[in-house]
């Protein structure tokens, strides 16, 4: 099958494209791993390494899956198609090219495009989507991956990823299209779409800039915690942020600019560049990835060092130790602690805590944020992994009453306070540690005391997690062999600590080590989880790529044995694999 579906792609590219085919000719593993399978779209959209075949992203991949969108929204009848898509795209390889790939399969399908003039973080996707009352939105990303990958995600008409349930019709859809070069498309005409807003390219797709990204900053600004410490300690704070060639640069030091905070700015890596030339992988929770930040950070005597991956849906962040006058990088729950203490701090403060405020966070994130949360009095909401579900709870709540959403975070290094979109937001991330910076500089402290305050007050929780990389279609195989065998036993004990039970999200049930089950009361999905007296462990796989996710958290009164019982716990269960 893969080399009748090689051979038909041979003959159906175009002369430049076809050149790579023929380089793989007669090289049969090589043909498999990119014609075995197609790329799978799933919850989180699809992603992979840009390149010719069907298990990669390139321009007829794009294509059938829009087409099974367009389809999708067609379904729903003639307002879904009036209200349109919403399209966005990065700084990456090829982003533009398959975001007006996409626009051209929708407006042959007569359905309404509001295309961004230029490149936009996944936020003011989110954003626009609800602003613009658009049936759906993509954006074109693979978010922090290395430079070889692109990515397409699907969001509804929140604002949110696509649900499981919408997204599986999707899929129906998608999987009806068998012929990858018969897609209907639209000629349009775009050479160059750079500062335009409200600009008609033809009948259905319409070019949008400057009128949403003002709507989008209005809406933040209203978030802001701490008027009087920014306007006392704005310019005169030393902080630095590095967009890492991606498209937070101009969101993220706009709005600093519109408050009033000064940052500096890691120069060389302000302009876009596909490649990603000044690190080896544009993901901000690497240290290495933040090194020239840094650098700038200890030469201006800066405590505070902020980054944004290329669709600025994540922020990195480090701060000055003040024991060892070292940055130090923090982690996605650190950080999201950070955040959530500040927020309540300020909220409790000016007395504006919301009589029935609520915090959601994913099953693999932090219960330190429930200890903070519940000593302001405030409740909160696991879900399973991925920004979506966040998104479910705020539509929820909004419907309902039951609930006013004050925060939400998973420890990827994804946050999101406020309404306005329904996907992590760096932008307003960025800004909140900005102002909380100077919130803290008014009480003579950095942001490395207030974490270390609050260790010193609910326990030390340490974390450990760990990816195991399974290389192409042979690999997601093993992967799920490897899930398979894992559930064939029960797991009383890792390194010495005893497990309290085992929940399978897939079947929906814990099982104690007495035999005792218990529901459990979320959508299904592909996780173990190995609930310890204080902390867990839990294993997946990446929704996107052929990676299995190992998470670890355990509690300790003293730092040193948490991290020691964190290690001991991630060797344990990767001898369990």
């Amino acid at each position: 099958m893969s080399e009748r579906t090689y051979q038909s792609w041979l003959s159906s590219v175009l002369p430049e494209e076809r050149k790579e085919l023929e380089v793989i000719s007669g090289k049969q593993k090589e043909i498999n791993e990119r014609f075995g399978m197609p790329l799978a779209f799933g919850t989180a959209g699809m992603r992979g390494e840009i390149g010719m075949g069907t298990f990669r992203m390139n321009t007829y991949t794009v294509r059938r899956a829009t087409y099974g969108l367009a389809l999708f929204i067609k379904a729903q009848g003639q307002q879904a198609k009036n209200r349109g898509v919403v399209i966005s795209y990065d700084t990456r390889r090829f982003s533009y090219e398959f975001a007006l790939a996409a626009a051209a399969v929708l407006s042959k399908a007569e359905i309404r495009v509001w295309l961004f003039e230029d490149v936009r973080p996944v936020p003011v996707c989110s954003y626009a989507v609800r602003k613009l009352n658009a049936a759906a939105g993509i954006m074109v990303t693979a978010s922090h991956n290395p430079k070889e990958y692109n990515g397409y995600k699907v969001y509804g008409d929140d604002g949110a990823q696509m649900s499981p349930e919408d997204t599986a019709k999707v899929v129906e859809y998608i999987d009806t299209i068998a012929d990858y070069f018969d897609i209907p498309t639209d000629e349009i005409s775009a050479a160059s779409i750079k500062k335009l807003d409200n600009h008609k390219l033809n009948e259905y797709v319409t070019v949008v800039g400057a009128s949403v990204d003002d709507s989008y900053y209005e809406e933040i600004l209203k978030l802001c915690l701490s008027p009087d410490a920014v306007q006392k300690y704005g310019k005169s704070i030393k902080l630095v942020y590095t967009p890492i060639h991606g498209a937070g640069y101009v969101p993220v030091t706009t709005t600093l600019n519109k408050m009033g905070i000064n940052a500096s700015l890691v120069e060389a890596q302000t302009y876009p560049d596909t490649e990603f030339s000044t690190v080896s992988v544009p993901n901000p929770e690497n240290a290495d990835t933040l090194k020239m930040a840094i650098e700038l950070g200890d030469s201006i005597g800066a405590d505070v060092v902020i980054g944004t991956d290329p669709d600025c849906d994540r922020m990195g962040l480090a701060v000055r130790n003040t024991e060892t006058k070292k940055f130090m990088l923090l982690n996605g729950n650190q950080i999201g602690v950070l955040l959530l203490d500040y927020i309540l701090t300020r909220l409790s403060e000016e007395g504006a805590v919301p009589r029935n405020g609520a915090v959601v966070k994913t099953i693999v994130t932090t219960s330190l944020a429930d200890k903070v949360a519940e000593s302001f009095g405030i409740k909160v909401y696991n879900v399973l992994t991925g920004f979506k579900f966040i998104g479910e709870k705020i539509k929820e709540w909004e419907l309902s009453g039951e609930h006013t959403f004050i925060f939400g975070y998973e420890e990827s290094y994804g946050y999101l306070r406020g309404t306005h979109a329904r996907d992590k937001d760096a932008v307003v991330a960025c800004m909140l540690t900005a102002e909380m910076a100077c919130y803290y500089e008014g009480l003579g402290k950095g942001l490395y005391q207030r974490l270390t305050e609050i260790f010193e007050k609910y326990g030390y929780y340490c974390e450990e997690n760990a990816s195991i990389v399974y290389k192409g279609i042979e690999g997601m195989q093993i992967m799920s062999g490897v899930m398979s065998r894992l559930r064939e036993k029960f797991i009383s004990s890792v390194a010495g600590e005893k497990i309290v039970y085992n929940a399978d999200y897939k079947t929906g049930e814990k099982l104690f080590a007495d035999g005792r089950k218990e529901k459990i009361l979320l959508p299904a999905t592909d996780a173990l989880y190995y609930a310890l007296d204080e902390g867990f462990i839990c294993i997946r796989p990446s929704g996107t790529e052929p990676k299995l996710k190992i998470y670890i958290l355990c509690k300790s009164d003293a730092r040193d044995e948490a991290k020691r019982k964190a290690q001991c716990l991630m060797e344990g269960i990767k001898r369990e694999l």
